[in-house]
């Protein structure tokens, strides 16, 4: 039972010390383990101080994020075109989905552009944003420059404030615009009440006030901003609590730990919970697509525990560190098998047991991941070494050491990271909810085939990420 003193209960007894998969209930990304591209992995996001206390996602930050997650690099001169295109790219997936069902067979029908063609690179583009409500004209205007108006107007509409916009009485719309700095007589109607509308709900930043002011064409830094804001709107980017150098972080996190409780899922705990029984795994986790972070996967690390205390004190030890990042926390349920022979187990809301066959147990306890996006790979490539020096047990009278520090602490990344070995993440998937079970890279296919024989209509798939080298070694059966 020594192990036991070397790792939390539920943490230790989730991983596989014996024959077969050598797997270890955690979380890997959803998202796919393949790299994205270099031009991603070398942008740093904007530099901030390592403790502010408010950040703003710069238009670099969302240049970033789109190219990553959407392919968009929008060019220094822009068009109508480009941006039309851009748009379409955020919104073609479940808003056009929800356009579709909503409107009538009348409204979805082809419009019928006066100066844009089936052949032209803009036309599915704009057919997409036509169905969806944002373009109703029948002239595009595809190859113009792509002015900071023009922009709004096709943002406000995009982001899904077009009803709130016409909803603005002239008063109301005069003292938006004032807001801005422009005379409320130099736009009408529909045009000035979602320009209002833009400003109140701060689809336009205050940081853009003096490009709109000036007028003219939109820059692409202006562009992004839009666009990001546009995928802020409808829950598109990034999904997190915080920052790390947010003065409320510690309270955030706080909140989300006390507002988890065990994860039931029962149609998926049942098949894996019979892998548990045929000893297919030892252990395995249950997650909530619902929690995905969205963070852009070369900047991206996630790391697991079960003491809300180490997590705050491992906020508190980046920032100390000067590393700020963004954070989201992800709950996390843990299943293993407990063994008759080490006594009654104690339930409590946190830990619960169902006894199996043989007399075992199954053994269900409240964990967490933490992931975290940094501003660039060289602090995430450091994050290692700020946990092998203040985050990793040693010994067992070792100290300097933050708050249930682990003798394997276990954190991973979905793309390659220097010196990190990597394993395999056995995923099924069922609605909102997935069980996955880690495992050495040689184990992976027998597992996948116990999966399946299990529930042959389940979505199951394994990937390959990179774990630290503590964590691997445990897999191996090294003790420390």
């Amino acid at each position: 039972m020594k192990k036991i003193t070397q790792f939390t209960l539920a943490a230790l007894l989730a991983a596989p010390v014996t024959i077969g998969s050598l797997s270890l209930p955690a979380s890997a990304s959803a998202a796919s383990a393949s790299p994205v591209t270099p031009s991603v992995s070398q942008t740093a996001k904007a530099t901030v101080s390592p403790t502010p206390s408010v950040y703003t996602e710069s238009a670099a930050d969302y240049a970033q994020f789109l190219q990553a997650k959407y392919g968009i690099q929008l060019p220094q001169q822009l068009t109508k075109g480009d941006f039309i295109q851009a748009i379409a790219a955020i919104i073609e997936g479940e808003q056009a989905a929800e356009a579709s069902e909503e409107t009538s067979d009348s409204q979805t029908k082809v419009p019928a552009f006066t100066d844009l063609s089936s052949g032209d690179s803009t036309y599915d583009a704009a057919v997409t944003l036509h169905n969806n409500g944002v373009l109703s004209g029948t002239e595009v205007r595809a190859d113009d420059n792509l002015s900071t108006y023009a922009a709004v107007f096709i943002a406000v509409k995009a982001a899904g404030f077009k009803e709130l916009a016409y909803t603005y009485p002239e008063e109301k719309t005069t003292k938006a615009l004032t807001k801005l700095g422009i005379s409320p007589g130099r736009f009408q109607g529909q045009a000035a009440q979602e320009l209002a509308a833009a400003i109140d709900t701060g689809l336009i930043p205050e940081s853009l006030y003096p490009a709109l002011r000036k007028g003219g064409a939109a820059s692409s830094d202006f562009a992004n901003i839009l666009l990001g804001r546009v995928l802020t709107s409808q829950g598109k980017y990034k999904h997190e609590i915080g920052r790390s150098g947010d003065a409320d972080i510690y309270s955030k996190l706080y909140a989300a730990y006390r507002t988890a409780d065990l994860i039931e899922a029962p149609e998926l705990r049942e098949i894996v919970d019979q892998a548990l029984r045929d000893d297919l795994v030892t252990g395995y986790n249950l997650k909530d697509s619902r929690f995905d972070s969205n963070f852009i996967d070369e900047l991206t690390l996630t790391y697991g525990h079960d003491d809300i205390k180490h997590a705050v004190q491992l906020i508190g030890l980046l920032r100390s560190e000067g590393i700020d990042a963004d954070v989201q926390f992800q709950p996390k349920t843990s299943a293993f098998i407990y063994l008759k022979e080490w006594g009654e187990p104690r339930e409590t809301p946190d830990y619960k047991v169902t006894q199996i066959e043989n007399g075992n147990y199954i053994a269900y306890a409240k964990e967490y991941d933490i992931q975290f996006e940094f501003n660039n790979t060289a602090d995430k490539t450091r994050f290692n070494d700020i946990i092998l020096k203040y985050a990793k047990k040693n010994s067992d009278d070792a100290s300097a050491l933050i708050h249930a520090s682990w003798w394997q602490p276990l954190y991973y990344s979905p793309t390659a990271i220097q010196d990190y070995p990597v394993i395999t993440n056995n995923k099924i998937s069922l609605g909102n909810y997935y069980a996955q079970s880690f495992s050495l890279k040689e184990n992976a296919s027998a597992i996948q085939q116990g999966f399946r024989k299990l529930a042959p209509n389940a979505d199951i798939t394994r990937y390959n990420f990179w774990v630290d080298q503590p964590f691997f070694n445990y897999l191996n059966g090294e003790s420390e």
